[in-house]
């Protein structure tokens, strides 16, 4: 996502010993710069040398409800959990039923990539660090809003999914490949990821209030709503309550589907600063594992970040198991973000201070989250005051901007031609290979388009320019996308292909991967 990648900014860091206790004020501080903000709640968890030092909540669960954030409120916690599921393989690496670098195929025979040679050489190692091959979010369209598929059946469409740079090759994030991982831990456990992950990491960890299925986190009463800002832009406007239960695809659980508390999220750090070591005793995973997830294995691209922010690029960024490593003035940081849709968090080690710190919004307002991640990173380094959420804000606020900018242009500039068919003419059910099928319907008020292979993904067809429309879903929360019809030279539809409206859409709306050929009418 997009989102994922503002929330992994990487960190300023000096390698300079840790502070004793949070910052002093922190508590009028953060609510204050939660109210300007406009946010509903937050929560952060702070743990040094074993100890947490504050597990708190600030806020509301949800816009127009009563009910507050406390410490024991569960968050979505979004694609921090890849680093859950990493540790679930390490469990089984301990137990010695995988290897990290066992080859896929040999635990799960039927699993295919479009490449038979990578099918043959993809490891679990390969699964976790973004360096398959595939494209940016490749896939993701298959859970994104929603998904209707089963985990395995999403697993097999795998196979259809073209590469877009060669195998080892270079560093372009995904899901799909923590669902495969998943998918394995069910293959090799005989327990499904959700309880796998339920028994043998979350409980045994000591996080009591966290969920992995939606049905346990709709079953705790204190949890915190999903909400967005759904103006011009998304991001753009007051922040409005989603409806919990549209959910992403529960097939992409390991890439990002559990929910915790402000009191789990400091179990998870103090388990991960302590090598795999249980506050209470025995270890969840040895050192030897923690140390593999760790360790970074593909290279991530250093793009300069820009105005205020440019001291935040690190000398160097690596993936490993779950976890980006990156280093800044000598300094070595440890985190990931995560976001769903009105959810984001941020989980982060400082390994050579021994302090862990994790921070959860009940909302997209990035600029809340990084702000008050990097106070506290900033005062666990010696770093003096940079007033970081200021500067993530003024970020924001000129992104937002811009992507109002130029959607203002593109809308103001269509050509007045077309279309070039009678609409029934582009009526029809176009295949996609590894999405299935896309319906174009014609009705009284005009053309329709139906996402199959996603429950409710459906809205008009608005003609545009030429032969390009645009989706008006009926849902207001899905991101728009131009349709454009390509015509043979007989004047019928010989594909279609999408992209995005927003020129800041989230990237795992992957309209632009999409190959929609018509369907034969085999009448």
């Amino acid at each position: 996502m997009k989102l994922r990648h503002l929330l992994a900014l990487p960190l300023l860091a000096l390698a300079m010993p840790a502070l004793a206790d949070p910052p002093g004020g922190l508590d009028a501080k953060v609510e204050a710069l939660r109210k300007a903000s406009g946010a509903p709640g937050i929560a952060v968890a702070i743990v040094e040398h074993g100890k947490t030092t504050l597990a708190k909540g600030w806020g509301y669960r949800k816009l127009g409800a009563p009910e507050k954030v406390d410490a024991d409120t569960i968050f979505q916690t979004g694609s921090t959990g890849k680093a859950f599921t990493a540790a679930a393989l390490a469990i089984l690496v301990d137990q010695g039923k995988i290897g990290w670098d066992d080859k896929v195929i040999d635990h799960m025979p039927w699993f295919r990539m479009y490449d038979p040679w990578v099918t043959r050489e993809i490891t679990v190692r390969d699964l976790l660090v973004h360096h398959s091959g595939l494209g940016l979010g490749a896939g993701d369209l298959l859970f994104v809003p929603r998904g209707s598929l089963s985990r395995k059946e999403t697993v097999k469409r795998l196979a259809y999914i073209k590469p877009a740079t060669s195998f080892r090759s270079s560093y372009a994030y995904d899901n799909i490949l923590y669902m495969v991982a998943g998918q394995l831990i069910e293959e090799v456990s005989g327990k499904t990821w959700e309880d796998f992950m339920t028994q043998e990491v979350l409980k045994r960890g000591g996080m009591n209030s966290a969920t992995a299925t939606y049905e346990a986190r709709w079953a705790t009463a204190d949890r915190a709503f999903p909400h967005a800002r759904l103006g011009v832009l998304r991001g753009d406007g007051p922040n409005s309550v989603l409806d919990e239960r549209e959910e992403l695809g529960r097939a992409a659980a390991p890439a990002g589907g559990l929910a915790l508390s402000a009191n789990d999220l400091a179990q998870w750090l103090k388990i991960q600063l302590g090598h795999g070591a249980l506050p209470g005793g025995g270890q969840l995973f040895s050192p030897a594992q923690a140390a593999e997830m760790w360790k970074g294995v593909t290279v991530q691209p250093l793009t300069p970040y820009p105005g205020s922010l440019a001291p935040l690029t690190p000398k160097f960024s690596t993936y490993a198991l779950g976890w980006e490593v990156e280093d800044y003035k000598g300094a070595r940081i440890i985190s990931h973000g995560g976001g769903v849709f009105g959810s984001i968090t941020h989980v982060i080690l400082l390994p050579d201070q021994d302090v862990g710190i994790a921070v959860v919004v009940n909302s997209e307002d990035v600029a809340l989250l990084r702000g008050v991640a990097h106070m506290l990173v900033d005062h666990y380094l010696g770093i003096p005051d940079q007033d970081w959420p200021k500067r993530f804000g003024e970020f924001m606020t000129n992104r937002m901007a811009a992507g109002k900018a130029a959607l203002s242009t593109a809308k103001a500039a269509p050509a007045k031609v077309g279309p070039s068919l009678p609409l029934d003419r582009y009526a029809g059910t176009y295949r996609d290979a590894w999405y299935g099928d896309v319906a174009v319907t014609q009705g009284t008020d005009g053309l329709r388009i139906d996402f199959k292979t996603t429950p409710r993904m459906a809205g008009k067809l608005v003609h545009y320019q030429y032969d390009t429309f645009v989706t008006r879903f009926d849902d207001k929360a899905i991101e728009p996308a131009y349709v454009t019809f390509a015509l043979d030279a007989d004047g019928k539809v010989a594909r279609v292909s999408m992209k995005a409206e927003s020129p800041i859409a989230d990237f795992s709306y992957d309209y632009r991967d999409l190959d929609l050929r018509p369907v034969e009418d085999k009448k």
